[in-house]
């Protein structure tokens, strides 16, 4: 019984090394592991053994059953893959594949044509952390420790001193810490808020944009803004500036521009309005000038935030902020 099974096995795998064609290869198959093949044929005959042989002849049979079946898949790796006729399964007349290309997000869009924007009126783009100290988040900016925003329903705190950052001017008293007037700055990045509906996210991203040098006034925060917006909305874009109030700046104001939807003759977007609010601004308050060390005296700025999200939605007629975070391929080839 042994003699045979090893006298099969040798003569399985030879076939099996020479043979060049997919048919021969399964006719050789069905000869040696078929079920009524040579392997099965000696197999019906353990019973004849001696009861102390048949375990022996069992386990030696399913050696050689796994060698040959093993001999048969590289076999036909090397006849289909490596050496077969590629003309036999490649129809060479099919209309080719185009590869699936990728493109950015919307919003690394309008990041990316923001700071353009601002680049190429002077400004330098920098980044910071997300995870910020209060005493940059609030207290350098003239929030006071009552102040609401500090509030943990609004404010994710990882501790007591350390707040995930509620927007991106944490980086005017870093960088005017660090640098010396004149300098002009916009600071693009993620911020956190708890907050979430079809107009707010929990995560956003916001850019931070501040000038401080002698001299400057409140008509060159309007001239900035005013250009931005006509590069980023088309020339014919008005805007209107109305009062506010933030901790670090004074005087404050809203920015507003024309319905980019109506045109100004009142829609469902902008609540039959006309305008649309873009963004925050106002003069650097001199306290916060003082928190860094320059002296208000001599130095003036202006800063400015405004939400990519915002810009967004405006620029692409979009009524859902979630549709930019929820991943659906439909909404995003559209970009």
């Amino acid at each position: 019984m042994k003699k045979k099974l090893l006298e099969l096995e040798k003569n399985a795998l030879k076939a099996l090394e020479i043979a060049d064609d997919p048919s021969e290869l399964e006719k050789i198959r069905v000869t040696y592991l078929g079920k009524k093949g040579q392997l099965t044929s000696i197999m019906k005959n353990v019973g004849e053994l001696p009861k102390s042989e048949r375990p022996e002849a069992g386990k030696l049979a399913n050696i050689i059953k796994s060698n040959i079946s093993k001999g048969f898949e590289e076999a036909r790796d090397r006849i289909v893959i490596g050496k077969g006729d590629q003309a036999a399964f490649l129809d060479v007349t099919l209309p080719g594949r185009e590869p699936l290309r990728g493109h950015l997000h919307p919003i690394t869009l309008v990041i990316k044509e923001m700071c353009q924007i601002f680049a190429r009126m002077g400004f330098t783009v920098v980044k910071g952390p997300n995870v910020e100290l209060d005493y940059y988040n609030f207290e350098a900016l003239n929030f006071p420790k009552d102040h609401p925003a500090r509030d943990m329903q609004d404010t994710l705190y990882v501790s007591e001193n350390v707040v995930l950052r509620t927007h991106t001017s944490n980086m005017q008293v870093r960088i005017m810490e660090a640098q010396k007037p004149p300098l002009s700055v916009i600071a693009p990045g993620k911020v956190y808020r708890r907050d979430s509906d079809v107009s707010h996210t929990p995560m956003f991203h916001q850019l931070e944009g501040f000038l401080v040098d002698k001299d400057v006034s409140f008509g060159d925060l309007k001239g900035t803004l005013t250009s931005f917006a006509h590069q980023m909305f088309g020339r014919g874009t008005a805007l209107r500036f109305r009062p506010s109030f933030f901790p670090f700046t004074e005087p404050s104001a809203e920015v507003d521009i024309q319905c980019v939807l109506c045109g100004g003759k009142g829609c469902r977007t902008c609540s039959h309005t006309g305008w649309l609010e873009i963004l925050g601004s106002g003069m650097i308050d001199p306290e916060v000038f003082r928190f860094v060390g320059y002296d208000p005296e001599v130095y003036s700025g202006f800063a400015f935030g405004m939400g990519f999200e915002r810009i967004a939605m405006l620029k692409y007629g979009i009524d859902d902020i979630q549709l930019f975070f929820k991943n659906d391929m439909r909404f995003l080839r559209q970009f």
